[in-house]
Order: structure tokens, then sequence, then C-alpha cells
């Protein structure tokens, strides 16, 4: 494998993560199509959209925003053929760099429940009770950088 992770430089690149949403949440999870995209995805957004790439293949996103001076990790996914190989965590990782770049000291997300062990093992702590977001429940989860 050879893997890649770099920031979206155009919108060719941001296709390609609405791609892998697309994919995973909408097909593989039964998210709506209209819950799944927003404001937040279109060429003119400020925010870093974050592609991994296996040579040409997109394979995981996932965005990060500054939400009242927290870095909020959002929309991360991981094609269902490469979520044995560390992609999930080589881009949560890349995300919290790109956060203390930005002089950011806690890092936030709302985890699917069936990841929680995943983002446990990252040092995330659970930080609230379970909530439904398109119907999947989640938890938040937090992190001092």
């Amino acid at each position: 494998m050879e893997l890649l992770i770099k920031q979206v430089e155009n919108e060719y690149e941001l296709d390609h993560c609405l791609f892998i949403r697309k994919a995973v949440f909408v097909n593989e999870q039964g998210v709506p199509l209209d819950e799944e995209y927003d404001e937040w995805d279109n060429a003119n957004t400020i925010i870093p959209h974050i592609i991994v790439y296996n040579g040409e293949t997109p394979v995981a996103t996932s965005r990060l925003r500054v939400v009242e001076g927290v870095a909020k990790l959002e929309r991360i996914c991981v094609m269902k053929d490469y979520r044995k190989y560390g992609v999930g965590k080589m881009l949560v990782e890349h995300m919290e760099q790109l956060a203390r770049e930005q002089g950011l000291t806690q890092a936030k997300l709302n985890g699917q429940t069936q990841a929680a062990s995943f983002y446990e093992r990252l040092g995330y702590v659970q930080s609230s009770e379970i909530f439904l977001e398109s119907n999947i429940p989640h938890v938040l989860f937090t992190k001092s950088l």
C-alpha cells in the first residue's frame, strides 16, 4: 500500500471526499443524502477537508472545523476495504496535528458508538450520553491536544 494523506486543494479532490462519504455513510450506513452534505462541503469553504489516497484510489476522508476555539473533527470515514490498515488512526492524528499547528489545545468529535473503542485507543474520552445523529447512536468524545 502506498498511502498519501493531504489537505484537499481543489474541487476534484473534494469530489473524492464526497464520493467516500456517500459510499460509507449513505450507502453502507443508510444516512439520508440530504443529511450527509452541508454548507461546509463546497469548494468555497475555508475549512480543511483531508483525503487519503492509496496510489490514485481515494480511501478515506475527514474535515476539520474550529468551533468556539476547539478543533472539531468531522465526517471521519474509511472505505470498508481499508479499515484494517490504520488509515483511520492516521487520519485522526493528521487532523490533530493540523489543530496543534493552529494553536488549538482541545479536540472534540461526535463519534458513532460502534467506533467508541477506536477513539478511546486514540486518547479520546466519552463526554456525553448517547444521542442520535441521522438515526445512528453517537457520543461526544473530547481530547486534550
